[in-house]
């Protein structure tokens, strides 16, 4: 498998570690939306969420939970993004399932966020019906 963040993961490739553990390696990330953005690997690959296991998917939000906490404390940020992307459409670019943990400050110039739409009654019904 040619999988860069599998490499990373297992320290085939050096990283700015900041936690690992039997299944996981934490990160920064080399191309920063913000000062401590990090990246969460699990070490057993996975294309994206859907093809996660359920052990390492139940796991990852404890450690992002982890982390998190970590990160705001000692960078003294004002909140904190967790980033999950998932196909080339929603803006995944390596296709190893990780999470991002972006920082966020007063008056950063990071745009995470959509423009709110109005669910239809006509689509929260089909909706309800096709999710439930």
């Amino acid at each position: 498998m040619d999988c860069i963040f599998c490499k990373i993961a297992h320290g085939e490739i050096p990283s700015a570690t900041l936690y690992e553990d039997d299944a996981f390696r934490v990160i920064l990330d080399v191309g920063p939306a913000s000062r401590g953005h990090a990246l969460i690997l699990p070490k057993e690959h996975a294309k994206d969420l859907y093809s996660l296991s359920e052990e390492t998917a139940s796991k990852v939000l404890v450690l992002a939970k982890k982390m998190a906490s970590k990160m705001s404390e000692a960078l003294g940020c004002d909140g904190l993004n967790l980033v999950q992307n998932n196909g080339e459409i929603a803006g995944q670019t390596v296709f190893h399932f990780h999470m991002h943990l972006i920082p966020r400050y007063k008056g950063d110039d990071v745009k995470i966020g959509w423009r709110p739409g109005r669910l239809s009654e006509k689509d929260k019904n089909e909706l309800l019906s096709l999710l439930r």
